[in-house]
């Protein structure tokens, strides 16, 4: 029998609409490998939406959980709604004075995050763990137009004030969301977290809206060729 994304205990919240696609294991973690019909890396660039919900997400909240991921060897970014790629791939983004969410990098699978979240029993006192995988889907945009995009979708301009490296707290189709700018000058791209609830309703808006910019879904190999970490 031919395994698809549900043939797996853990699964995207989005794996029932990927059934006909070919799988990609990597690192340990199972994705869609491709999504589209044509060439993904021109997809990529004109305005694409691929799904990560099944790499490790984890947030911390508390008085002591700064000096925690200091102690963890992170680097912390100096004020809310700011985030800083660590030298692993990973993401640290500080949501409030005292709530941070790290984002695993697709390079490795996670594994840093995910041994973090592991160790999360014993944070001691003034630290919370704050799980998300169960909570928070996790999804990425890709391309140029993606000002233009947002402009449709969101309340909050998203143009040149939002620099690298920035997270933008907001309403996306109306649903809360969490928006890291993660791009480079090669490949704008941005992060989005929403409700797993919610993740089959915003991946039909966001493929709607991207139709207009001729964008479409992608595949996890797509992003894993453009060296997206």
């Amino acid at each position: 029998m031919n395994q698809t994304l549900m043939s797996f205990d853990e699964r995207s919240p989005l794996a029932e609409l990927q059934l006909d696609a070919p799988l990609l294991q990597h690192e340990g973690r199972i994705f869609a490998e491709r999504l589209s019909d044509g060439d993904e890396a021109d997809l990529l660039q004109r305005g694409g939406l691929a799904d990560l919900c099944n790499l490790p997400r984890f947030g911390l909240r508390g008085p002591a959980a700064a000096g925690y991921l200091l102690g963890q060897g992170y680097v912390l970014p100096e004020r809310p709604n700011e985030a800083l790629r660590q030298a692993s791939g990973e993401w640290l983004l500080r949501l409030s004075q005292s709530e941070y969410l790290l984002l695993g990098a697709l390079a490795d699978g996670g594994a840093r995050v995910a041994a973090l979240e592991a160790a999360a029993g014993d944070l001691g006192p003034g630290c919370y763990p704050l799980p998300r995988q169960d909570s928070h889907a996790w999804l990425i945009l890709t391309g140029a137009q993606l000002p233009a995009l947002f402009a449709k979708l969101c309340g909050v301009d998203l143009g040149k004030p939002f620099a690298v490296g920035q997270v933008v707290q907001t309403s996306v189709a109306r649903l809360n969301a969490i928006l890291l700018n993660a791009g480079d000058g090669a490949l704008p791209h941005i992060h989005l977290l929403c409700d797993r609830a919610s993740a089959h309703y915003l991946w039909h808006v966001l493929l709607d809206a991207l139709d207009e910019f001729d964008g479409g879904a992608l595949g996890v190999a797509a992003l894993l060729e453009a060296g997206i970490p």
